[in-house]
């Protein structure tokens, strides 16, 4: 019996869905020896482009290794250049997001640095997975856009050389989050969930002018206004409580994971109003409990929401957006579609697919 293929982990931006998104493959596929090594989310800027520093030496990276599986945050290349060992050790890289489709909040300071580490690490890697087609497809027109802006001759095939070694891999859904609900929405007053992070590239204010419009046609509704916070808060969040605290079944962030799986259960429609996501995992946690979906035309939410409840997608009017979505709503409450169930997502399907691209380049597959 051969022994189990060696895996180093790399997670150079350890946040909650890159941890969550290493967690389950170790647990889905324990046939491999694996070791990780995680630093942790935040100093943004600097862990994008220190993170190869701050493993400097670590006595990890001078052992041999079958395969290298990083987060879209590392710096593969350098890190291959500074451990040479590890030089000609088989690499995947895993595209959570890319920095050439991360919306500018107005607050950054402007720097090419963390898009070039993207371009640089798919360039380094063996294999690329995309969690989305739209985050795939995103990242190479933004390289091809950024590589035909640079003052000198680049190799016209670079973007074609990563699109050749690309693949679309998302994220899985818990199986346990799969649910057959007995119980019908309530499509007089719908019980509505928006469960993103509380940060501006979520669209806040967006989800504030849809609640408004709502309101205005008289639509009656209760809401749930759930996810991770943080000190500094978009304005738009403080609004929604003060305008519409009567209609709050849930405020904040849920603390234990089980009643945030009750929540998901209870509510009829899981609504998104981001400007930014690069897979969208709290909409398909919900779908997959049961929810119905209404969510804006763009990113990633085509791929699986249902064209009927994708709303018409108009970034540079928040007004005329909430409009279209405020349609899309009422359309639904007097169709009562059935929910649509992102089986294709859940994990004891995915694993199969993130196995054989590991046995793929570990050689266990030829």
């Amino acid at each position: 019996m051969t022994d189990p293929k060696r895996i180093l982990l790399l997670s150079g931006y350890d946040a909650g869905s890159h941890r969550r998104w290493r967690d389950q493959l170790i647990a889905g596929l324990p046939g491999y020896h694996w070791q990780v090594l995680a630093l942790p989310p935040r100093f943004f800027r600097w862990r994008i482009r220190g993170n190869p520093l701050s493993w400097l030496g670590e006595p990890l990276l001078q052992e041999p290794w079958d395969l290298v599986l990083a987060t879209s945050m590392v710096d593969l290349a350098t890190l291959k250049g500074l451990n040479p060992q590890l030089a000609s050790t088989p690499a995947i890289l895993y595209m959570h997001e890319n920095q050439f489709a991360y919306p500018d909040s107005g607050r950054q300071h402007s720097s090419a640095e963390p898009a070039m580490v993207n371009l640089y690490s798919a360039l380094a890697a063996d294999r690329v997975l995309f969690n989305s087609a739209w985050n795939r497809d995103s990242f190479l027109d933004g390289a091809y856009r950024f590589i035909d802006g640079m003052p000198d001759r680049l190799p016209p095939e670079m973007t074609a050389s990563i699109r050749d070694k690309s693949r679309v891999l998302p994220v899985p859904i818990d199986d346990r989050l799969f649910i057959n609900r007995h119980t019908a929405p309530g499509w007089s007053a719908p019980h509505l969930l928006w469960n993103h992070r509380w940060e501006y590239d979520k669209g806040p204010e967006r989800l504030l002018y849809l609640l408004r419009e709502l309101h205005q046609r008289q639509q009656p509704f209760r809401l749930s206004v759930v996810g991770e916070q943080f000190r500094r808060q978009p304005q738009a969040f403080g609004q929604i409580r003060e305008e519409f605290g009567e209609q709050l079944v849930q405020w904040g962030f849920l603390e234990q994971r089980g009643d945030y799986d009750r929540l998901l259960a209870s509510a009829d429609i899981v609504l998104s109003t981001a400007l930014h996501d690069f897979q969208g995992l709290a909409m398909l946690e919900a779908m997959a409990s049961g929810c119905l979906a209404l969510a804006p035309r763009r990113l990633a939410y085509p791929e699986y929401v249902p064209a009927s409840q994708c709303y018409e997608s108009v970034e540079e009017d928040p007004a005329a957006e909430a409009r279209a979505a405020a349609d899309t709503l009422q359309t639904m409450l007097a169709q009562r579609p059935a929910p649509m169930s992102p089986d294709g997502w859940r994990t004891s399907r995915l694993m199969t697919d993130y196995q054989r691209e590991i046995d793929e380049l570990t050689g266990r597959l030829r």
